[in-house]
Order: structure tokens, then C-alpha cells, then sequence
């Protein structure tokens, strides 16, 4: 049986051509980028490079650019290494770090953890579209905030924020701004300068290039606390030997990106609106979670009345079909999403979500196939609940 691949959101294949970059700095190029010697100086050459790569689909100096291990790595950087800086601001009035109550768990949980330590975290609501209100993020604002941390686009609904408008607010009160973009890089074009961003988080995984490896864009004049000590490496950032082959990666991964991403977007809207209709229209009771124009060009959430969403991601992958419920890093858990739960749904309805993300390689055919049989897994499934009601 031939597989389908739709869950993108959660991770991409490694594109070919930077599996062939990367592969050299495995076998030939494997020296150190710190040591001294001609073979660390050639690892330090292809370090360098990447950050050039990775800055330029921002629009961000290449000195900005900090390698780490990860989105949920850069993440953490940036809002603890925020937070741990001015930790003596602290007076107890007011909320101190402002985000989003739908957040990826890599910021939500590090907010949840900052809390404990006696920061305050304002969680702002958001629109039954996925919006962040902006009149309520004005409304939180402090003499003692110091950071926004608002993501890009949402990695469950696509839903995409209105960056531009809070990097505004944030200037305007002098307050720093952080935005994970894991899910944007490369689908959306991104200009820390226009949109008065401070730092971004970025992921190789999500753009087809290698796991384990990511980036944190940060602002010139912005001080961080380092979360790792040790040999100084990354502006005495993110200590630890370079992971240089997946740099490499990531470097090309977004160089690829930034080439494609016009051809990309065009291909994928037009199948991802194809997807919608042929869902829509030929399932009854069911529904777009999500933003219907201002979402990721690859994201289709929907929601079914009277589904449970475990069942339909294993009858869908009976039938050679990769999906999700929601985000990966919380698919194997059975409580129905706070993302969902944030938009108004309740928790019966959440738990009937599916959420489909194409790629590049993704075809007509396939997404026909979906459209297919999709509305008869759909039915079986409502045959048997107790909550289907014809």
C-alpha cells in the first residue's frame, strides 16, 4: 500500500540536496569548529556559512543568529534567558511575561515552569478563530513586563497572528518581543526588522531539513542568561561542541526554503483549499478550525461531531494515510487540546479534531484519495458512536 503522507506539522523529510551537503562534514570535514587546525578552520568555514543562510530568511545579521538544538531549545532560550536576566525587576505587581494561552507547549510549559519560580505569566485569550485580542494584550501591560512571547503561526489550527501589529505594541511600550516561528519559517516571508521582532525561534525538522538542530534569531543589544555553561561556544550562549553536520542542514534547509517558498506557497494553497471543499462538502457536521483565509498555505484542521480522533488517525493509517490530532510533541496523549479548548470548543468536540499538513511532494492524486476516504472512514466510525444522532 502506498503511503500518504499529511503531517508535515509535526516533521518533514530530509530534502535531498541537503542530505548531500550534510553528508561530507560527516566523513571528510569533522573537525572541531573551535580548534585551530586546518580541519577545524574548514568546520568553522561551513558554520559560518549556515548562519549567513539562516539569517538571510529572516532578514536578520548573521551574528544574531545562535545555533541550539531545536525549537523547543530556542524557545527556552529565549524566554528563561529573558526571564533569569531580569529576574531583580521583579516587584510582585502585575504580569511580567506576556503570551498566548495557545502557545506550543515549548513555550506554554516553560511560562508554567517560570511560574513556579515566582515570575507572572499573563495568558492572553484569543478569538474563536486562533487570534491573539489585541486589546487585551494593551490591556496586560505593566510597568513590569518585559516580554511578549506571541508564535508566529499556530502548529495545531495554521492559524497565523498578527505579528506585524504586536511587534508594534511591543516598541511602543519598550517591552521585548519573542515570537516561535517554527511553524512560519519558510512558508510565510519574515522580516525581524519590519515586524520589530527581538527574538525568533526556528526549527531545521520543519523546513525538510535534519531532527536536533534549530536556531535562535537575537537582537543585537538583547542580553540573554546563558542555560547551558561550559566552553563559551555560540557568543558564550549555548556552550557545547557545534553539531556541524546538522547546521549544514539547517543552512541549506533554509536557503531551499527561502528559494521555493513562492512555488510553494501557490502549490500547496491550491491543494490545501482543495482538501477543505472535498471535506466540507462531502462530510455533514463537519468543520474548519482555524482562521479560513489568514492560516499556513499547507494547514487543514477540521473537527467531526460524533468522532473520536484516536480512532480516526489509526482507521486513516489503516488506509495508508499519515495524520495527527494536533501537535506532536502532545498526539499520545488523551486529553483534549488547550489549543482547541482556547477557541471555544468544548471538550467533545476537540476530541473529534484531525489535523492534515501537506508538503511539496504531496500530490492531486493523494489529496483525492483523502477526499475519498476520508467521508467513509468518517461514517464508519459515526456508526458506531453513541453520539451520532442522524
Amino acid at each position: 500500500m502506498k503511503r500518504i503522507y499529511l503531517d508535515h506539522a509535526a516533521t518533514t523529510p530530509v530534502d535531498r540536496e541537503v542530505l548531500l551537503e550534510m553528508l561530507p562534514y560527516f566523513t571528510r570535514f569533522y573537525g572541531n569548529a573551535s580548534s585551530l587546525h586546518t580541519d577545524g578552520s574548514l568546520a568553522h568555514e561551513a558554520l559560518e556559512k549556515a548562519r549567513e543562510r539562516v539569517s538571510e530568511i529572516i532578514n536578520a545579521q548573521p551574528s544574531e543568529i545562535i545555533f541550539t538544538s531545536g525549537g523547543t531549545e530556542s524557545d527556552n532560550m529565549a524566554i528563561k534567558g529573558i526571564a533569569y536576566k531580569n529576574r531583580d525587576k521583579i516587584k510582585g505587581k502585575g504580569p511580567h511575561i506576556i503570551t498566548s494561552s495557545i502557545e506550543h507547549p515549548a513555550v506554554f510549559e516553560t511560562c508554567k515552569s517560570l511560574e513556579k519560580e515566582g515570575f507572572k505569566i499573563k495568558y492572553l485569550p484569543v478569538d474563536k478563530y486562533g487570534i491573539v485580542k489585541l486589546d487585551a494584550l494593551e490591556e496586560s501591560i505593566s510597568k513590569d513586563t518585559f516580554l511578549i512571547s506571541i508564535m508566529t503561526a499556530n502548529n495545531e489550527i495554521g492559524t497565523i497572528q498578527p505579528i506585524e501589529k504586536i511587534g508594534k505594541i511591543a516598541r511602543d511600550y519598550d517591552i521585548i518581543f519573542h515570537t516561535d516561528a517554527v511553524q512560519a519559517v519558510g512558508k510565510l516571508p519574515l522580516d525581524v526588522k519590519k515586524t520589530n521582532v527581538d527574538m525568533l525561534s526556528i526549527s531545521s525538522h520543519k523546513i525538510y531539513g535534519p531532527k536536533g538542530v534549530g536556531a535562535l534569531y537575537i537582537k543585537k543589544g538583547i542580553i540573554l542568561q546563558p542555560l547551558l555553561n561550559g566552553g563559551g561556544h555560540e557568543r558564550k550562549l549555548r556552550s557545547g561542541t557545534e553539531n556541524i553536520p546538522g547546521i549544514v542542514g539547517l543552512g541549506k534547509a533554509c536557503e531551499l526554503a527561502q528559494k521555493r517558498m513562492e512555488k510553494d506557497t501557490k502549490y500547496l494553497k491550491n491543494l490545501r483549499d482543495k482538501l477543505i471543499k472535498g471535506v466540507l462538502d462531502n462530510i455533514e457536521e463537519s468543520y474548519l478550525n482555524g482562521h479560513p483565509e489568514k492560516r499556513l498555505v499547507n494547514n487543514a484542521h477540521f473537527r467531526f461531531a460524533a468522532i473520536e480522533g484516536e480512532s480516526l488517525i489509526m482507521s486513516l493509517d489503516e488506509r495508508g494515510i499519515a495524520a495527527s490530532t494536533g501537535s506532536a510533541c502532545s498526539s499520545k496523549k488523551l486529553q483534549p487540546s488547550y489549543v482547541l479548548l482556547a477557541i471555544g470548543l468544548t471538550p467533545v468536540e476537540a476530541h473529534g479534531s484531525l489535523r492534515l499538513t501537506l508538503g511539496r511532494k504531496n500530490t492531486k492524486n493523494e489529496i483525492e484519495y483523502v477526499i475519498e476516504t476520508l467521508p467513509k472512514v468518517v461514517n464508519r466510525l459515526r456508526e458506531m458512536s453513541p453520539l451520532w444522532k442522524k
